[in-house]
């Protein structure tokens, strides 16, 4: 994937390698053997065409849930550093025992404790399981969703040279759990949260509700609808207003009707919000996102970009949340093989769309002017998720929901001034110009 503002590779030099439910080893190149982690079934470098989305009879897309907001060192560094960037919160007790990373096989010789390896913490769903159902997309999926996170943790905490992630494990008594990495109060990075969460249970009739408010035609049994559901959500908010926030969430719903027959989709995006537009940022993000998108479709990307600039819009401002990039929801053709592949490739793109800009403008100087800009404009950031996400009114209305994650992705600090309006002509000026009418950046 071509970058305009340095390559920064998304591969096993972001990686760091965990023993069961143990502590890091060194921040390693080589991963578990020199290995590249990659869920059972993606390995080389397939790529597929076509990939489209269902739309009702009137033609218009579904709209899905945005389920996983609701769900939240390089190889030079020494071990000594990596203790310094990743902590274990382990804050509530697992209800089913302690689980053997090998669980009778020779950990050399077993590729799934190698994948797990890499990982914040082991996977949510019980090892025995995922051997059981290797090729299943729930399968695949977890492990997609805690490789992704890994990565994106351990490039942050790189970054931001020192601070530490919280590594905090959940369970839900409804079923399933997630695993939460925070980093707080830091250099560089004034909040990063990267959440997964992998829970399953019954549909409540809230939830149900809204799926069919957008289109699910769902058949309860007995008043009953199992459902399985993953994610990896993403809010990033540095310190310094030159530096842009980012957000992002991949996810993967699955709904079994009372007849027998599973619904499935996918869903996901990625988007940038900057404090001060920069045109070569814009640039540099957009074009990332698009070139995951091209090889999977060539139309994809500007409908995915425009369902974004119309999704994170703040009715009653008149305006974006911010420059937008891509948004899906519902996405359940061509096929799950392909749809899975497209979700991966979006994944893999966020660290070379994001990190790059930080290290760009981290160490920027600023104003007290500047920094109360971004104050204001973080406030706008937490009216859209607590008034409009649909992902965050999802999580609320889950039975066993946990609250912190889902609110992970409010700042640490906003603000909101009676009144205030920027003056003609000005930067601040600026940037509500193209949050009020969107920008095509890559042509």
């Amino acid at each position: 994937m071509a970058l305009h503002l340095g390559r920064l590779s998304a591969g096993p030099g972001w990686r760091a390698a965990r023993v069961g439910c143990g502590e890091l080893r060194a921040w390693s190149r080589g991963c578990a053997a020199g290995r590249i982690c990659r869920p059972p079934g993606t390995a080389g470098t397939e790529q597929s065409r076509g990939l489209g989305h269902r739309t009702r009879a009137g033609g218009s897309p579904w709209l899905g849930t945005g389920l996983a907001a609701a769900l939240a060192g390089m190889a030079a560094a020494a071990a000594a550093a990596a203790f310094r960037h990743v902590e274990r919160a382990e804050m509530v007790p697992k209800s089913s025992g302690p689980r053997s990373p090998s669980l009778g096989k020779p950990e050399e010789e077993d590729e799934l404790v190698r994948r797990c390896s890499c990982f914040m913490a082991l996977p949510v769903t019980d090892l025995r399981e995922l051997r059981r159902r290797p090729d299943d997309m729930k399968t695949r999926m977890e492990l997609l969703i805690l490789e992704t996170q890994a990565q994106v943790c351990q490039a942050l905490a790189q970054v931001d040279g020192g601070s530490r992630f919280s590594v905090d494990r959940w369970e839900r008594k409804e079923g399933g759990g997630g695993i939460s990495c925070v980093l707080q109060d830091g250099h560089v990075f004034e909040k990063a949260g990267v959440s997964i969460s992998v829970v399953h249970g019954n549909l409540s009739e809230e939830a149900a509700k809204q799926m069919r408010s957008r289109g699910k035609n769902l058949k309860t049994k007995d008043g009953k609808l199992p459902f399985s559901a993953m994610g990896v959500s993403s809010v990033i908010h540095p310190k310094n207003p030159h530096a842009p926030t980012i957000h992002f969430n991949y996810r993967y719903f699955e709904i079994e009707e009372a007849d027998g027959n599973k619904q499935w989709w996918f869903g996901g995006g990625c988007d940038l919000t900057p404090t001060y537009l920069n045109q070569e940022d814009a640039v540099h993000f957009h074009k990332t996102l698009k070139e995951a998108c091209d090889p999977h479709g060539p139309d994809l990307y500007p409908k995915f970009k425009k369902w974004c600039d119309d999704y994170f819009f703040i009715a009653h401002r008149g305006e974006r949340r911010g420059l937008g990039g891509i948004f899906f929801d519902d996405l359940d053709s061509p096929s799950k093989e392909e749809v899975f592949h497209f979700v991966q490739s979006c994944a893999q793109a966020v660290i070379p769309s994001y990190i790059p800009l930080v290290k760009k403008h981290c160490d920027d100087s600023f104003t007290p002017q500047e920094k109360l800009w971004q104050q204001l404009r973080r406030g706008r950031y937490v009216e859209f998720n607590l008034l409009y996400d649909r992902g965050t009114k999802f999580g609320l209305f889950t039975p066993g929901s946990r609250i912190e994650s889902i609110l992970m992705s409010l700042p640490l600090t906003a603000r909101w001034e009676y009144m205030h309006s920027p003056s003609e002509n000005s930067r601040e000026a600026e940037i509500l110009e193209v949050l009020r009418h969107p920008k095509d950046w890559v042509h």
